[in-house]
């Protein structure tokens, strides 16, 4: 089948990534728990018992209410997050948006764009997701680096690259235009010189 034919995603219309992408989120958070948490939080809780005449409540109240608490608030984030997450492509940008209390949108503009690279772990590759890396020629990036902007999480993630790029392809690049504006520039003004050169050597 065709790009057209398999791609869901229609120019100017927003759309946001597969429901996997929250998926993904919660088995961090499981792996999180389980490999990043547990591993101190059992010694932890059985040094407390072994030194502590109120074990219970310092357990409880002290260790396991917060850790509880962290990851309530963690589980409750991702669907949020998730439902904050849009992207949206025109004929001549992509326009992106998230966060869940501080809010984030950016504009990029197809000729700022240098390469789009396919990044996939073996979770996103078991839950059939990637995301595209999108470089870009930013000139706010720091120390002259390239800028990245990510469009996380898609299922039909080659076909959307194939598609941005069909747009990068059908635009010229901030570098050429630039290039080709100072040459046009340098050649008026050559004009320019030789036409008041040539003026004065007829008034003579």
């Amino acid at each position: 089948m065709g790009m057209k034919e398999i791609l869901k995603i229609n120019v100017c219309e927003e759309f946001r990534p597969a429901q996997q992408f929250k998926m993904l989120y919660y088995i961090y958070l499981i792996l999180g728990t389980l490999f990043g948490i547990l591993p101190w939080y059992i010694p932890l809780v059985y040094s407390i018992v072994d030194v502590s005449d109120n074990a219970p409540f310092v357990v409880t109240f002290f260790v396991l209410v917060p850790l509880l608490a962290l990851l309530i608030f963690v589980a409750y984030w991702i669907p949020k997050y998730y439902d904050t997450v849009l992207y949206k492509l025109t004929e001549n940008e992509m326009v992106w948006r998230r966060g869940v209390w501080f809010k984030n949108t950016g504009i990029v503009p197809y000729n700022r764009i240098t390469n789009i690279d396919i990044a996939q772990g073996p979770i996103s590759r078991m839950l059939r997701i990637a995301s595209l890396k999108i470089q870009t020629a930013g000139y706010s990036a720091p120390s002259g680096g390239k800028a990245e902007i990510k469009i996380e999480g898609m299922e039909q993630f080659e076909e959307l690259r194939e598609l941005i790029m069909g747009f990068v392809r059908g635009k010229k690049p901030v570098a050429v235009e630039t290039y080709e504006e100072d040459i046009d520039s340098k050649i008026l003004d050559e004009l320019v010189k030789i036409r008041k050169s040539l003026e004065k050597s007829s008034g003579k």
